[in-house]
């Protein structure tokens, strides 16, 4: 069944574009509606409201417990050295990560398939047992297209397979701040949050930077959504605004990229950090026009046992060294245009994972030799799921 520009079906000899009106007999008529991706649901009514029960259960003691350690770690700030604060912090964070892999592995299982090119040749691989494991650098900024709210899950749990996972710092949105305990949690994290307008931005942003910048190279990652915001209708329309503000040809598989805060962080962080890691994420299932926040919903993922057929994930780095970061002078247009042409790579990269349901995949080697001894050799396409490491 094919879709129209406007999202209604459109009618095939098997599938009709609209049910027989059957009267009172059958109670419904119209439109046929939009069969999921994933298909029927898994669960009926009654597991449902034990899956809802447990999975809200789990998740609220476990965010609770988290937050409580937070507190009992306060008087460190006061009473000892910061760095045992901060030490203590990563700590907890590194136990928030634990909880959201074990909720992704437990409520929502799936095919995770994960590739990259050249660049990330060595650093992807696959363990005896079936799980990813990264050998990304320690101390990065990483970057990613915003699809669902689900994105900043599985790059925390890509944090978890890099042993990062108690050291990644996240933009995020204001509105999150105001959260009951995870806002305050976030907070206790170091989280940045933003509020979209840069002279209340700049400071806040400039403070946690100088921190991360200055903590002696221990392990850092900041993730970065130069999108904003996740991928929907009402977001769709504000790209489309900006792209004809600014003279700009919209996309159709992403928002266009705001260059200031990214490029501000690279500034600021400076020479403490030497690679930008950029991955591109797509669901499956997800048909030409629609969004994923709406067929892959909470309810849907978790407690009707629907999540997507797989989550794709394709993996670059860069040299900060070979970025135009930008100057103070916000009339400097060289930067947003490097960070304009990556998202028209990851355009591309979206295209033909919609034409043909995968990434590309890297499987060459550094040498025409034999790859095996002591070469880095590309992973291909590795198909595991989120789990944890002691399963």
């Amino acid at each position: 069944m094919s879709l129209s520009k406007e999202g209604t079906a459109s009618s095939s000899p098997s599938i009709p574009g609209s049910l027989p009106n059957l009267g009172d007999v059958a109670g419904a008529t119209g439109a046929a509606p939009e069969p999921h991706p994933v298909g029927r649901v898994r669960h009926g009514l009654f597991a449902q409201a034990l899956r809802a029960f447990a999975f809200v259960s789990w998740t609220v003691l476990c965010v609770c417990s988290i937050h409580l350690t937070q507190w009992m770690g306060t008087p460190l700030y006061f009473l000892s050295n910061q760095e045992l604060y901060y030490a203590y912090m990563s700590y907890t964070k590194r136990s928030f990560g634990i909880v959201v892999t074990t909720l992704t592995q437990w409520f929502s299982p799936t095919v995770v398939r994960v590739s990259g090119d050249a660049s990330v040749r060595g650093e992807l691989q696959q363990s005896k047992d079936g799980r990813l494991v990264c050998g990304f650098a320690d101390r990065a900024v990483v970057i990613a297209n915003h699809q669902l709210y689900t994105d900043w899950l599985y790059l925390w749990w890509i944090a978890y397979t890099n042993h990062v996972h108690g050291n990644i710092y996240i933009i995020l949105k204001e509105s999150l701040k105001w959260v009951p305990v995870v806002g305050p949690g976030m907070m206790f994290y170091g989280f940045v949050f933003m509020a979209r307008n840069w002279l209340k931005d700049q400071p806040r942003l400039k403070h946690r930077l100088k921190k991360l910048a200055g903590d002696g190279g221990g392990k850092m990652w900041l993730l970065i959504f130069p999108e904003g915001t996740n991928l929907s209708g009402n977001t769709r329309k504000g790209s489309q605004k900006w792209a004809e503000k600014s003279g700009m040809k919209d996309f159709e598989h992403l928002l266009l990229p705001r260059s200031t805060g990214l490029g501000f962080c690279l500034r600021e962080l400076g020479s403490s950090v030497e690679w930008v890691y950029d991955c591109t994420v797509a669901y499956e299932g997800i048909p030409r026009g629609a969004y994923g926040q709406d067929i892959f919903t909470l309810r849907s993922n978790v407690f009707q046992g629907r999540p997507p057929k797989s989550v794709n994930m394709y993996w670059r780095r860069f040299p900060v060294s070979s970025i135009p970061v930008p100057s103070s002078d916000p009339s400097d247009k060289v930067f947003s245009n490097w960070l304009l042409d990556r998202w028209k790579e990851k355009e591309a990269l979206l295209e033909g994972y919609a034409r043909n349901g995968r990434f590309p995949a890297d499987e060459g080697h550094d040498s025409e030799g034999d790859p095996g001894k002591g070469m880095s050799k590309g992973a291909g396409f590795i198909e595991t799921e989120v789990m944890l490491r002691h399963t």
